[in-house]
């Protein structure tokens, strides 16, 4: 799997759990809720002149659960709360249609960085799952886990880099130098770590016997 290295072309992010709180299908703007310290990283990009985009599984389009309106209402609620994004790319099939583009394939991945116009193992993917880093993997791309309380052990032992908070994955992809250790004392956990599929994709229970939708 491959690392951050600094500075990315471009850095993609996870929506639920990662730049917003999961709301299980929400197509209700009202109940958006962002992240520690999404506001600061996101600006921290832009002060860069990083584009910054989100690629997001929203299965409850293909469940019947969402509508693409309802979707796209939710971006623009986020859009308005963060600062608008580069770009918004989703999946709305579920895991049986064994589509090319639902995390963890590469094809969200891949159709951001083509929409910015960037290559795709410039790119840099954050996000809580480890469908999220798979995705980065297949697609070429780096890759930083920030777990939350849903993450599975095995994703976090096999993510190429983990670190415990958004901003602090931000301020990594921006700073750190290859071979060089992460700026500012932030605790970060970087290890290579086994190929493979994911555990706990597809709406698996995590800790705690939370489920996990997407």
């Amino acid at each position: 799997m491959n690392r951050p290295v600094s500075p990315p072309a471009a850095v993609l992010f996870d929506r639920d759990d990662t730049l917003v709180v999961d709301v299980p299908y929400n197509g209700d703007p009202e109940r958006v809720r962002p992240m520690p310290g999404a506001r600061e990283a996101l600006r921290l990009l832009r002060a860069h002149g990083i584009p910054a985009g989100v690629v997001s599984n929203q299965s409850g389009i293909g469940r019947g659960l969402l509508t693409e309106a309802a979707v796209r209402d939710v971006n623009a609620r986020i859009d308005a709360l963060l600062g608008p994004l580069d770009t918004w790319v989703h999946c709305p099939h579920v895991p049986e249609d064994r589509c090319g583009c639902r995390k963890p394939a590469p094809g969200l991945v891949l159709e951001a960085a083509r929409r910015l116009g960037v290559a795709p193992d410039a790119c840099v993917v954050i996000g809580d799952i480890g469908a999220d880093m798979e995705a980065a993997r297949a697609a070429g791309a780096a890759g930083v886990l920030v777990p939350t309380a849903r993450t599975l052990p095995g994703e976090v032992a096999a993510a190429p880099c983990v670190c415990p908070d958004l901003l602090g994955a931000v301020r990594l992809v921006l700073d750190r130098r290859p071979g060089g250790a992460p700026p500012g004392g932030d605790r970060v956990d970087d290890r290579e770590g086994p190929g493979g599929s994911p555990a706990g994709t597809g709406g698996t229970t995590g800790p705690g016997g939370a489920r996990r939708r997407s």
